[in-house]
């Protein structure tokens, strides 16, 4: 009854603030008591009691209420981190006051009117903040809320083990602990490993969530690039006023990367206990990628920094980007490995091992590492490590290319493969054999890493979701950026490039958009490359050209005249697209393994920022002899890289076009058509020398050992092939091109709307029969929810 009782008080009080015509005095203390001190409170309950409607009657009809509640539950917080939370009474307080400033803040962030009110100075609200003594009336309520949170992420006995063993004092004093002593986990800068606390792992998830709704303010502005849009919550909590900003990062980071969902590996032991752990490292991986949203990366936030020299510099950036020792650098990579192959693990018993929910934050961490700290990419690299980071990505690539709610993992996968790609030892990694086995919906076949690639980027293109087109001159310039490097190609890749090759130079596709052609410029310089410097071991690729050599033919023979498009066009009103869905002999998929589907009805997805054209988001470097990059300076003008056809890529074309038209727009150009002139200007720079001067070497020897031997097995053919040669018989090898990512203000906005769609959807919708829903049901601007 007594518990029944405290709930009614609780809505009792709730009720008040809305109907009283008097503005209830911040002193009275009895008042405002009731929506804190029931220790019977859970999440729930204030979630419950407190309804949207009513938090917002609260806003508009009586504002001192709201404003003071606020007030008044930021003091208790200021309050229990300055007493260390010694009692269980006031640890209640704590919890209760963080759940109810949860559940209020999206609808004051809703209001453009109240969004500045806690940067506004409250009397009192700051009081004994500081021991000094200094003008503490002047410090705004989110800075007291923010340091607060700090504090009692670090309090003995409540979120940190206590140091202290059997001591007559009622607590440690939390203003003269050392933070970094109490460090949640093993791991980066820190030896020891805490015993396991579920109390402190419940109480540090609820704090980190009322934290990541403080931070979740961004999601209620309009979308802007413009750089000063800085997260002043972000800002102030990440600069050096927070004094347990490094001993956090290091907790955050730990946690995450020391956690092992399968545990002790008793099957089925996720449905015996319950894991408290991963709720808390789901948290603490999101706060990471929120505190780490520091613009565009290194370029844009170094552009930042000349802009502002004096602006404030975000710690949490600075620590992740000078972690350095191999040791350390380990820990993280194994971590996050473990972390993304979790839902790939495969047990002869079915759904016995926990799999997590959260990788797509994961894959947006890995981003930030690597983008922020070269360290970390290069060691990344350094070995075959790489690969247990690969293989995951594709499978997820691979597992999503049909749900167009997961467009935005898509993109990030994609990116992230862009950006290694842009290194040599990530295509020599790639040579090495493939032997897992993961479960996918793909042809069996037995080669390395980069089949592997090859074969699920095949599958994107010809059977993934439209929306994904704008996608397919990033997965061919991966390609690209790999091609000089492979050493030897299975023939299940090889003649799935052909097969790209021969849908992308269909006529009708070429014909019917501004941008097609540039598909087939990026194919022709993989086959160059491959030629050129990997000729030896690529027998495979070699014997598919020579069988596909009409496709080769017809390219060059391309029709221009006005007729010829007319007639190439009225062929495309019978097709539905421009590749073929039923495609070579090989649909053999691997054991075990389920076609990946489009998403079920009612599904929610966030929308997304337009991604920018893939000459926006790389520059080209050239490899010189030596191995290293030199970078290639753009220019407007077409002729980017001299005369020779060889060298010119799929945006040197014609750059111009490529800014004002993008790829995804295959068939809604209305005012574009092609022109005899249009179609002359970039044929006459096919790259076609090196193949065709393959062809004419390679076809006669082949079909004259055909009839003399009498041949029909194409292994025979195949082992010709492996031992013959081109020396001196081709075109001078071409330069290396190399297309770097590039970060810039229109990849910034595009990780921030996804960034912060996928905690939404986490945090509002899919947990909503576990966890209160943080966002559901408010205004938010950077993005819209729509129902598939």
């Amino acid at each position: 009854m007594g518990n029944a009782d405290s709930k009614l008080h609780f809505r009792k009080a709730v009720i008040q603030l809305t109907t009283k015509t008097q503005p209830v005095e911040a002193t009275d203390d009895a008042f405002w008591d009731q929506f804190w001190v029931d220790a019977s409170t859970t999440v729930q309950d204030v979630f419950a009691l407190v309804p949207a409607a009513e938090i917002r009657a609260v806003r508009e009809e009586s504002p001192s209420n709201l404003a003071t509640l606020c007030y008044k539950a930021v003091e208790r917080l200021v309050q229990g981190a300055e007493s260390g939370c010694p009692s269980e009474r006031e640890r209640q307080i704590v919890l209760n006051c963080t759940r109810l400033l949860t559940r209020i803040l999206p609808y004051i962030f809703e209001d453009a009117d109240w969004r500045g009110f806690f940067w506004s100075t409250v009397p009192g609200a700051g009081r004994r903040l500081d021991e000094d003594g200094d003008d503490d009336e002047s410090r705004p309520l989110a800075e007291s809320l923010l340091l607060a949170i700090a504090d009692l992420l670090f309090c003995p006995d409540f979120t940190v083990q206590s140091h202290k063993k059997n001591s007559p004092d009622t607590g440690e004093d939390i203003r003269s602990i050392d933070s970094c002593e109490y460090i949640w986990e093993a791991g980066v800068g820190f030896a020891q490993s805490p015993p396991l606390n579920y109390v402190h792992d419940l109480n540090r998830t609820e704090l980190l969530k009322l934290l990541l709704t403080c931070f979740s303010e961004a999601m209620y502005l309009p979308p802007s690039s413009e750089r000063k849009n800085i997260n002043p919550w972000v800002a102030f909590f990440c600069s050096t006023d927070n004094r347990h900003a490094l001993p956090l990062f290091t907790s955050l980071l730990n946690v995450v990367c020391a956690y092992d969902p399968v545990g002790y590996g008793i099957p089925y032991n996720h449905l015996l206990f319950s894991d408290h752990r991963e709720q808390l490292v789901e948290q603490a991986v999101q706060i990471l990628i929120v505190t780490l949203e520091h613009e565009a990366g290194s370029a844009a936030s170094a552009a930042l920094q000349a802009l502002d020299p004096a602006g404030p510099e975000n710690l949490f950036v600075n620590y992740l980007s000078r972690i350095h020792r191999e040791e350390d650098l380990s820990f993280i990579l194994k971590g996050l490995a473990r972390l993304l192959n979790n839902p790939l693990v495969q047990t002869y018993l079915p759904r016995s091992t926990k799999k997590i929910q959260f990788h797509q934050e994961l894959l947006i961490l890995f981003w930030k590492f690597c983008d922020f700290n070269k360290k970390f990419l290069f060691f990344v690299l350094k070995s075959s490590d790489v690969l247990d980071m690969l293989v995951p990505i594709l499978f997820y690539l691979n597992d999503a290319r049909a749900d167009q709610s997961r467009v935005g993992l898509m993109h990030i996968g994609v990116f992230i493969i862009l950006l290694l790609s842009g290194e040599r030892n990530f295509g020599v990694r790639l040579n090495k054999p493939y032997t897992l086995r993961v479960p996918m919906d793909i042809p069996v076949f037995t080669g390395n890493h980069a089949d592997l690639l090859i074969v699920i980027f095949h599958k994107i293109i010809t059977s993934g979701h439209q929306r994904l087109q704008p996608l397919f001159d990033c997965l061919l310039t991966i390609i690209v950026n790999i091609s000089p490097y492979l050493k030897s190609l299975s023939m299940v890749a090889a003649n799935k490039l052909l097969h790209l090759l021969e849908a992308f130079t269909t006529p009708w596709f070429l014909f019917s958009s501004s941008q097609n052609h540039h598909l087939v410029f990026f194919l022709l310089e993989v086959f160059n490359n491959i030629i050129q410097y990997q000729f030896d071991g690529n027998c495979n690729l070699v014997y598919a050209i020579i069988r596909k050599r009409n496709v080769f033919h017809q390219l060059a023979n391309l029709p221009s005249d006005a007729p010829s498009i007319q007639k190439a066009l009225q062929r495309k009103k019978e097709k539905k697209s421009g590749i073929s869905r039923t495609n070579s002999a090989e649909n053999e998929s691997m054991e075990g393994s389920r076609p990946a589907v489009p998403a079920e009805p009612g599904t929610l997805k966030a929308s997304l920022e337009a991604t920018p054209g893939i000459d926006k988001i790389t520059e080209k470097s050239q490899v010189s002899e030596d191995g290293t990059m030199v970078a290639v300076p753009q220019s407007e003008s077409p002729q980017v890289t001299a005369d020779n056809g060889a060298t010119t890529g799929a945006s040197d074309t014609d750059e111009s076009e490529a800014a004002r038209s993008r790829l995804s727009s295959v068939s809604s150009s209305v005012a574009w058509s092609a022109s005899p002139d249009w179609v002359l200007s970039w044929k006459a720079k096919l790259p076609l020398q090196t193949i065709m001067r393959l062809l004419q070497v390679l076809v006669p020897q082949v079909e004259k050992i055909c009839i003399d031997k009498g041949l029909t097995d194409e292994s025979e053919i195949l082992k010709f092939l492996q031992h013959g040669t081109l020396v001196g018989l081709l075109p001078i090898p071409h330069p290396i091109l190399i297309r770097k990512y590039q970060a810039n203000a229109g990849t910034a906005m595009w990780f921030r709307t996804y960034m912060w769609g996928v905690i939404y959807l986490r945090l509002a919708w899919q947990v909503i029969n576990v966890d209160p829903p943080v966002w559901y049901d408010t205004d938010i601007r950077l993005f819209e929810i729509q129902r598939i």
